[in-house]
């Protein structure tokens, strides 16, 4: 390590979705300037935007919407092919039946809050009322609505309750109407680091990109330590990190690229987010 390096602060979601990278990352020897900063995928969305971190996983919607602040690390996504496993609409009536209804949405993934609109509006023509607030938990608004969307443990949690009858998971509806996979975060990283330290930005890159497959190795160990946090069995607990996917292959890429092509239609995402913009 540079003699005085500057300190980088990177942004980890703190999910159980994240754990066969940051489960590996813990436990190795980082140099001391490399600060993680744990938060909601909204919140790293945050950090980044105002210059907190410098870079992190943070829901591939904040790279659309500032794509001249960020570029993608190559390689690194949090995705699914089909069912992700923990970013579902829950019901209490027939998602069809859902038109004009009252939908909450959480407030802790703006990616999921479009993802859901695009698949309501879009593919099915549904148009219901939204409202954004606490999903689960002692806060939880979820009695004011028909559908509640939540993401990552909360939605473990909610699946593991059956408290709702019904329920849609959003990457098994995006795939099967698009044929591809989603891609719910990507790891940015702000262009001022890439400019004046991409030594640093390579090196934070490479231990990641290690971490991925290092952890996609030892996923029974890896349940067995972090599906208490639910909690749930740790067989449940494989079967879905099995299902997350942590690479940006080229059909990860075109899924983004679709994603986006919603976004900028529907004047949700800045026209520059095309074409995507890597580091390397």
């Amino acid at each position: 390590m540079k003699t005085n390096a500057p300190v980088v602060r990177i942004g980890m979601v703190n999910y159980i979705n994240v754990a066969p990278i940051y489960e590996v990352w813990k436990e190795k020897q980082h140099p001391d300037n490399w600060h993680v900063v744990e938060g909601s995928p909204s919140t790293l969305n945050q950090l980044l935007a105002r210059g907190k971190i410098d870079l992190g996983f943070v829901s591939s919607f904040a790279y659309a919407i500032h794509p001249e602040r960020y570029q993608i690390f190559s390689g690194l996504s949090i995705s699914a092919t089909g069912p992700v496993g923990s970013v579902f609409l829950f019901s209490r009536a027939p998602i069809e039946e859902l038109d004009g209804q009252m939908v909450m949405l959480t407030k802790q993934s703006d990616t999921s809050i479009r993802l859901v609109k695009i698949i309501l509006e879009e593919f099915y023509q549904i148009h219901p009322s939204y409202l954004i607030g606490e999903v689960f938990g002692s806060g939880s608004q979820a009695h004011k609505a028909t559908a509640v969307l939540a993401i990552g443990d909360d939605a473990l949690r909610i699946k593991e309750s059956n408290i709702y009858p019904f329920n849609m998971d959003l990457g098994e509806a995006w795939n099967r109407h698009t044929g591809l996979p989603f891609v719910f975060s990507v790891c940015a990283v702000r262009r001022e680091l890439i400019t004046k330290e991409p030594e640093e930005a390579r090196g934070i890159q490479n231990a990641l990109l290690n971490c991925r497959q290092e952890g996609s190795k030892r996923m029974v160990e890896i349940c067995e330590r972090v599906s208490a946090r639910i909690p749930m069995e740790c067989s449940a607990c494989s079967r879905y990190l099995q299902a997350i996917e942590h690479d940006l292959s080229p059909v990860k890429i075109r899924a983004l690229e679709q994603f986006f092509t919603f976004l900028i239609g529907r004047k949700e995402a800045s026209e520059k987010a095309l074409p995507l913009q890597f580091f390397p």
